[in-house]
């Protein structure tokens, strides 16, 4: 593991996932990667639930890693992983609660209702372990009660980790902070990766909702 991600979800990571495996820190493992790997969503349960975890055996294929599950267990991560640098993603905590409960808020939060939350699909339990309930104990409706979640893990994160092993990066900086902390060249005639913003996401969930149910199952 070359590089931890301690942000929370919807703070860019998916662009920032994107700029790491540019830069040579791939592949980087995210949310989207759990689904590639359905057998690590038990693991991530169980970790939520207070059980030990091999890291390297959810980790073997990546370098780095970004995004929930892995941001709710950086505490750990750094441990296991003490040479990694930590990358904390930020955002305007108004507008990064939006962004959630405009996104996977209603798609994955049993509270919300969806059916694949209220399901036994292991993702789903774990989804719901690690972030509804172990993160936001079951209140992320309540924006003053998850903006506060937010804000304190930004501040436990920056008190946890020494400052010369610590970035904190708005992915609207693009590659120069980013770089500059890796120690890597900026990439020359590149943008900065821009994805999955809130109209990005919803856009894919509705033509994902689309689909005849045997594609979708393919």
């Amino acid at each position: 593991m070359k590089v931890i991600g301690a942000g929370f979800g919807r703070t860019g990571t998916l662009s920032l996932k994107e700029a790491l495996e540019t830069l040579g820190f791939g592949p980087c493992y995210h949310m989207s990667e759990v689904s590639s790997h359905p057998e690590h969503a038990p693991l991530w349960t169980a970790a939520a639930n207070g059980s030990d975890v091999d890291w390297n055996a959810i980790f073997e294929e990546y370098e780095s890693t970004v995004d929930w599950p892995s941001a709710a267990f950086y505490v750990w991560l750094i441990e296991a992983y003490p040479d990694a640098p930590v990358i904390l993603s930020v955002r305007d905590p108004d507008t990064w609660y939006e962004s959630c409960i405009n996104t996977i808020y209603p798609a994955s939060a049993p509270e919300a209702g969806s059916d694949f939350a209220t399901s036994d699909d292991p993702m789903a339990q774990m989804i719901a372990a690690v972030i509804w309930q172990g993160t936001f104990q079951g209140k992320f409706r309540d924006k003053r009660h998850a903006v506060s979640v937010f804000e304190r893990h930004i501040e436990e994160v920056q008190t946890r980790v020494p400052a010369d092993r610590l970035l904190v990066f708005d992915v609207r900086q693009g590659w120069e902070p980013l770089c500059g902390f890796l120690g890597v060249e900026v990439p020359e005639n590149q943008p900065f990766p821009r994805v999955n913003s809130t109209l990005d996401w919803q856009n894919e969930r509705a033509a994902r909702d689309e689909e005849p149910e045997t594609e979708q199952r393919a």
